[in-house]
Parts: C-alpha cells; sequence; structure tokens
C-alpha cells in the first residue's frame, strides 16, 4: 500500500528538507515554500509577526533572494503573508486554539483541527481536496508532535480523495492560455508529490513503532472538487468552498517564470467547523452526517486507486 520509503527523522524539520533537497526529492523553491508554510501553521511565526529579511532566509535555505521572493509572492497569494515595500513580510493567517466539541459552525484552521484529532486514540481521517498540499504540511506537524512524545495516537486510517491526473482543470489556467499545459503538469507533480509524502510520513511512524497501526489509501475521482473536506471519526468535518482569484504563481524551478493565473486560494480557504451533536436533527449532526454519506458513496463508487 504504501511503496518503497527512506527511514527517516522528525526532529529537525530544517535538515530533513535539507536532506531531501540533495537527493533530488523536489526542487528548493518548493522546499522553502512547504518550511515557511509550516512555520506559520505551527506558530513558529505567528501572527502578526515579521518574517526574516530575505537575505537571511536566503542565506539559512542555501538559496537566491530571486528564490525567496518568488517563494514570498506564492504566500502572498495564498494568503498567509502580507508583503510592504520596505516594512518587510507579516504573516496575516490567524491560528485559533482548538475548538471544542460543543462549538459547530465556527470558522477555525485546518492546524486546529487536526491538532485536537490527534490527541485522540484513533484518529479516522476522510479527506476531499485539490492537491492534498495542506493537509501534507499538517500531518507532518502532528508526526512531529508524536516523535516527541507530546501525542500518542494508537491507530491512524487515512483515507484520501483527489481529482484523476485526466480530468480537465478549471484552475489553475493562465491569463491568455499560453502555459496551460505547464500549470496541468505543476498541478498533477503538487499531488503526487504530497501524496507520496503522506504516505512516507505515516508509514515512518509505524515503521519506528510510534503508531501500532496505520492505514492511507489514496483514491481519485473523474471531478473536480469546488470544497476541502475534512472529517474526523465520523463526528466533526470542516468544510469550505474555493474561492476563485487571480494571482501569480511560479512556474517551475529556480529558473522558472511567474505567470498570472486564474486559481483558487488553498491554505486560504475559509473552513467551517461542523460537530455531530447528540441531537440527530441539530445543524451540526445533519452535516456530518450527510458530508460522510456522500464521502463513502463516492470512495466506494466513483474512487479508483
Amino acid at each position: 500500500m504504501f511503496g518503497q520509503l527512506t527511514a527517516m527523522g522528525f526532529c529537525d524539520r530544517g535538515e530533513w528538507y535539507e536532506r531531501r533537497v540533495g537527493e533530488g526529492y523536489t526542487d528548493r523553491t518548493r522546499q522553502v515554500l512547504e518550511t515557511l508554510r509550516a512555520r506559520i501553521a505551527d506558530g513558529t511565526y505567528p501572527s502578526q509577526s515579521v518574517l526574516p529579511p530575505q537575505r537571511d532566509l536566503a542565506a539559512e535555505f542555501g538559496v537566491s533572494r530571486d528564490t525567496v521572493q518568488r517563494v514570498l509572492r506564492e504566500l502572498h497569494g495564498e494568503g498567509w503573508i502580507e508583503v510592504r515595500q520596505g516594512r518587510g513580510a507579516r504573516v496575516t493567517g490567524t491560528p485559533l486554539r482548538v475548538p471544542t466539541r460543543e462549538r459547530s459552525g465556527s470558522s477555525i484552521t485546518l492546524g486546529c483541527f487536526l491538532g485536537q484529532a490527534f490527541e485522540e486514540s484513533e484518529v479516522t481521517l476522510d479527506v476531499c481536496t485539490l492537491t492534498g498540499e495542506s493537509l501534507c504540511t499538517h500531518i507532518r506537524l502532528q508526526a512531529e508532535r508524536i516523535w516527541a512524545g507530546m501525542i500518542a495516537p494508537q491507530r491512524i486510517a487515512l483515507r484520501l480523495l483527489l481529482p484523476a491526473d485526466s480530468v480537465d482543470l478549471p484552475y489553475p489556467r493562465a491569463l491568455g492560455g499560453v502555459h496551460d499545459q505547464a500549470l496541468r503538469d505543476r498541478f498533477t507533480a503538487i499531488k503526487r508529490h504530497h501524496t507520496d509524502a503522506l504516505r512516507q510520513v505515516l508509514r515512518e511512524l509505524q515503521t519506528q513503532g510510534l503508531v501500532p497501526a496505520v492505514e492511507a489509501e489514496v483514491r481519485q475521482i473523474m471531478m473536480m472538487p469546488v470544497f476541502d473536506l475534512y472529517l474526523v471519526n465520523r463526528a466533526q468535518a470542516l468544510h469550505g468552498f474555493h474561492q476563485v482569484v487571480e494571482r501569480r504563481i511560479a512556474l517551475g524551478g529556480e529558473d522558472g517564470e511567474d505567470v498570472e493565473v486564474v486559481d483558487v486560494l488553498g491554505p486560504g480557504t475559509r473552513l467551517i467547523h461542523h460537530v455531530k451533536e447528540a441531537d440527530p436533527d441539530s445543524p451540526g449532526a445533519a452535516f456530518v452526517g450527510g458530508a460522510q454519506g456522500w464521502f463513502d458513496s463516492v470512495w466506494e463508487h466513483l474512487g479508483s486507486c
């Protein structure tokens, strides 16, 4: 199910990324982007704080200033930061506290939602999304908590629904259409990279004896999701519709150009928390039950390995 994996640890995220870069695991731009996303998500760079200067980030990651600038533009387009001339890059994402089960219909972050879920003994996670990129970032953060002995789930079961490689993409599309094939290739590469990384992270937790039971399965569907859906233990849900925007993205690796595209905000999607209360007629119970039923039916009848 998981494929061939290599051993790794989670004690130092920076060292891990540098090692993967050295192995050609992915391009430098994406590694810097993922690391900064993770640092914002876990509070290393809290809301309203200013990121280190570009020259310091370039020196830390061993990349050019152009690469750092490309990453900052990507983070800005996703809604993580605000960049002002002469004032640096300020974090605008606001991680909220972990919600209680009694709160339903509130807006929370994926990090908070998964942080609570992974404190349970058993974590069953059903997800429908575009690429799995945000999910991968936050699963890595939870893996680090497990590695550090902060939490100790005994079973993790993940089912992930993603759009098939052959599905027609309404986004991302270049304004003018010149780079559409390159954008499709980029989208597919991102999706494959993060599904492979998810499998690797979860399998490593089992291999190291940190989580006794781990299951992970990915299926593709012939549709483009217009929302993100995260279901935990058939009792809670996060749901958010994608907003279509125009933004600039970095196309390709170190020497790739920036392209104006029509795309959706991934990490910037507003997610609403729904809880399956005891009252079966409550709005939360109705939403979670309906969403879980939808996921199960699509997984069974439309998903393909």
